[in-house]
C-alpha cells in the first residue's frame, strides 16, 4: 500500500486543536468515522489505548504513530493529523508532538500493518519530510508531499 492512498487528503486534519495524547486519539478518531462514514470511534480508541499502554507511540522529535488492530476495520487505514501548538504526548524524548500518523488495521493485516510502519519509519528518517509536511495548510498539498517524498524513497529502495 502507498502511504499517500493511506494518508488521501480526506484523511488529513490540518489544526489538531487537542493539548494531550488522548484528545489526540479522539480527534483523529472522529475525524476518521466522519471520512470512512463508520461508526467505530470506541473500538478505534480501545485499540489505539491498548497500543499505546505498552509504549509510547512518540517516536522521534515532534513525531508519533499511534496503531492498532481492531476487526472493526476490513482494511488498513490511516489519519494524519499535524498540530501547529504542539500535543503532550508523553513521547520518548519528552518533546511535544506536532504530526501523529495514525495507522489502524484488522487483526488480520499484522504483516500490511508492519510494512506501513516500516514505510512510514523509512519516510520519517529524512528530517526534511517532516519540515515540509509541517509547513502545509491543506490537505491536498500535504498529501503531495507525502507523495513526493514517497517516490523519492521508492526511486531509492
Amino acid at each position: 500500500m502507498i502511504l499517500s492512498e493511506l494518508f488521501a487528503p480526506e484523511y488529513i486534519k490540518i489544526g489538531l486543536e487537542a493539548e494531550d495524547k488522548d484528545e489526540a486519539f479522539e480527534e483523529l478518531a472522529d475525524a476518521f468515522c466522519q471520512s470512512s462514514r463508520l461508526n467505530i470511534r470506541e473500538d478505534i480508541l480501545e485499540a489505539i489505548r491498548e497500543r499505546e499502554r505498552k509504549m509510547s507511540t512518540g517516536i522521534q522529535k515532534g513525531i508519533a504513530i499511534p496503531h492498532g488492530k481492531t476487526n472493526a476495520v476490513s482494511k488498513v487505514c490511516g489519519t494524519l493529523g499535524i498540530s501547529k501548538r504542539g500535543i503532550d504526548y508523553d513521547a520518548l524524548d519528552g518533546g511535544p508532538v506536532y504530526m501523529l500518523f495514525m495507522v489502524i488495521a484488522p487483526q488480520t493485516e499484522s504483516e500490511k500493518h508492519l510494512r506501513i510502519l516500516k514505510r512510514l519509519a523509512e519516510l520519517l528518517q529524512n528530517p526534511q519530510f517532516f519540515t515540509d509536511l509541517a509547513a502545509q495548510t491543506d490537505p491536498f498539498a500535504a498529501c503531495d508531499i507525502i507523495k513526493k517524498y514517497e517516490a523519492i524513497l521508492t526511486t531509492v529502495d
